[in-house]
Parts: C-alpha cells; structure tokens; sequence
C-alpha cells in the first residue's frame, strides 16, 4: 500500500464565522460541494446530530456521483475533519479536512486536503487517470464555491 494526499488551498474575503457553518452542516454542503449537480437523481441520507461531530451523511448517484458515506469527525473554528468511504465505483476510505483560518488581510484562508492508502488497483488506475490532476479541479471548484457562499452569508449580515 501506498499512502496519497491532496491539497488545495483558496481565499474568501468572508470571515472565518460565515465559512465554518457551512462546513459543519452536510445540508449546507448542497449549496457549494462541487459534486452535487452530478447526478440529478442523487439520493441523501442524513443521520445523527444535524451538524457537528457525528453527523452523518451517505449518498448514492445513479450516474456519475457513485455512493459513499462522510462522517463528522472533528468540526471546531478551524474547520472539519471527515472520514470519507466510497462504495462505488469502488471502494475506498480516505481522511478529508477542510482547514479555516483567519487570513492576515482579513477573510479566510482554506485549505482542502485528502489522504489515503492506494492498493495496486488504485496505483494502476490513477497513473492512466492521475488522481491529483482529476481531484485538484474538483477541490479548486469547491473551495470556489464555499466561498462564494460564504461571501453571500456575511452579505446578508
């Protein structure tokens, strides 16, 4: 086994306060994760605590946003910890945080990371599709739009 980590990292002129929430809260996550218009049909499933650390939420796609589970693991003012399991298209569990901190201008700096273990199927595939190159575009595309959230929360005051 090989282990992989990804990271990204964007600014918001939105203050920490307006990011975290949207972190914290996985129905919040419809508004800015980059892989909810994916799949029109995509069922949700919402378990424990409605925000904050247990808080649960499963997806399940019939098209290209697969299925998995994200679990709350660690949601304070720096941002959140979630432990990630795919079931399909394949099965994979990963440690996902998405760290706030207070930029030295003002707003928020974030910063997106995944972390994992590759088994030989995992190798093989991502040197034909390089996971780094495929994710990265994703994780740009959210931070992206987390801010843009954002920004429009700390608009409305």
């Amino acid at each position: 086994m090989s282990t992989f980590s990804i990271s990204r990292s964007a600014h918001t002129s939105a203050a920490p306060e307006q990011v975290v929430p949207l972190l914290h809260d996985f129905h919040e996550w419809e508004r800015w994760s980059p892989w909810e218009g994916l799949d029109e049909n995509m069922r949700r499933t919402y378990e424990g605590p409605a925000r904050g650390m247990g808080a649960k939420y499963t997806w399940e796609g019939d098209k290209k946003a697969g299925a998995g589970t994200m679990r709350m693991i660690r949601a304070d003012e720096r941002g959140a910890g979630i432990a990630l399991s795919f079931t399909k298209p394949f099965k994979a569990t990963n440690q996902v945080t998405i760290d706030v901190a207070p930029a030295a201008g003002g707003g928020s700096d974030l910063t997106w990371t995944m972390t994992g273990e590759q088994g030989l199927f995992g190798r093989l595939f991502y040197k034909v599709f390089p996971m780094e190159k495929m994710l990265a575009k994703d994780f740009d595309k959210g931070l992206a739009q987390l801010a843009v959230e954002a920004e429009k929360d700390a608009a409305k005051g």
